[in-house]
């Protein structure tokens, strides 16, 4: 259990989470009554889940490629 909480403060856990909450937000935007409740604001708080999506579908394939590298990173250097 050490392990797990101390590899969220490094700098692949924090890239790792950054991904998969982009990539989560921009198959919640795909979910057309999640869309309307959680991405329906794009300023504040809220509007992160928002601009998250944004990114995750204008960049499908750079956000691809990231998971596909952080996958071959953490399996084969970690």
């Amino acid at each position: 259990m050490c392990f797990l909480l101390s590899s969220v403060y490094s700098l692949d856990g924090i890239v790792v989470f950054g991904i998969l909450f982009i990539c989560t937000c921009a198959y919640l935007k795909k979910v057309p009554r999640l869309n309307s409740w959680l991405l329906s604001e794009k300023k504040g708080v809220w509007g992160v889940f928002y601009k998250a999506a944004v990114i995750g579908t204008r960049l499908h394939h750079a956000v691809a490629i990231t998971c596909l590298t952080m996958a071959l990173y953490l399996v084969s250097l970690k």
